[in-house]
């Protein structure tokens, strides 16, 4: 076969290819769009492709628009058949021409449809539901301490625990403590110091109100004169009894 033999029933076969795949797809294709469809199967360069989509064109076969620098091509609406094709539009579809093509709902497929959006609806805020608690349990995962902080924690935790251990048996090892003989002692000393406090302070208290009787001024110019300091001025409370 010749060469020129070859070229011919190469773009006779790329023809019938093309024109049976944009059939098939009733879509819009560029030339770009359907070598990259059909080269790996077809093994169709990509020449040929553009070669033989002008050609179905300008046998009418298939229809051209161009966009610009772009062209595209789709399968004839109105070519024969036996029975009617599915219309497609370049023009943007409008609302009552969308109605026009499809085809009235029976009240029983509304009523499916309006079951399957109930269901949808349900199944829509059971995921929302989720993805909330799941938020929560992330807010709360990362205002908490991870693996390597608990461990440190746990470390310092440790070396307190052993330092006080330490510090514990130190004391109790220690030769120096308290007899109970000195604690009370000590508590009796307490006791009396206390005791004697308070007796000072009512007779301290008993003198200064009776001067203040006849005094023309004020408890608090007095003692600022006579310079006398009182507990309350130091924050000096009587200690408890041990």
């Amino acid at each position: 076969m010749s060469k020129g033999r070859e070229g011919a029933a190469a773009g006779g076969g790329a023809a019938a290819v093309l024109l049976r795949y944009l059939q098939e797809q009733n879509r819009p294709y560029s030339a770009q769009d359907a070598f990259g469809n059909l080269q790996r199967e077809h093994g169709l360069g990509k020449a040929a492709v553009v070669k033989a989509l002008e050609q179905l064109a300008q046998q009418g076969r298939i229809r051209e628009k161009a966009y610009g620098k772009q062209k595209i091509y789709f399968a004839d609406q109105v070519s024969p058949g036996p029975g009617p094709r599915p219309c497609w539009h370049l023009a943007p579809l409008t609302p009552a021409s969308l109605q026009e093509q499809l085809p009235a709902a029976s009240d029983e497929e509304l009523r499916s449809l309006d079951g399957e959006i109930a269901t949808l609806s349900g199944k829509v805020q059971e995921l929302q539901q989720s993805c909330r608690q799941m938020e929560a349990e992330l807010k709360e995962l990362n205002s908490s301490m991870t693996t390597h902080e608990v461990a440190r924690e746990i470390e310092e935790l440790r070396k307190d625990c052993a330092s006080y251990t330490e510090k514990l048996e130190r004391i109790k090892s220690a030769t120096n403590h308290v007899t109970p003989e000195e604690k009370e002692k000590v508590c009796s000393e307490q006791k009396l110091y206390c005791k004697e406090w308070r007796r000072r302070k009512r007779m301290a208290t008993e003198l200064l109100e009776a001067i203040l009787e006849g005094y023309p001024k004020s408890k608090k110019q007095f003692f600022e004169e006579v310079g006398i300091e009182t507990d309350e001025d130091h924050n000096v409370t009587l200690p408890t009894a041990v």
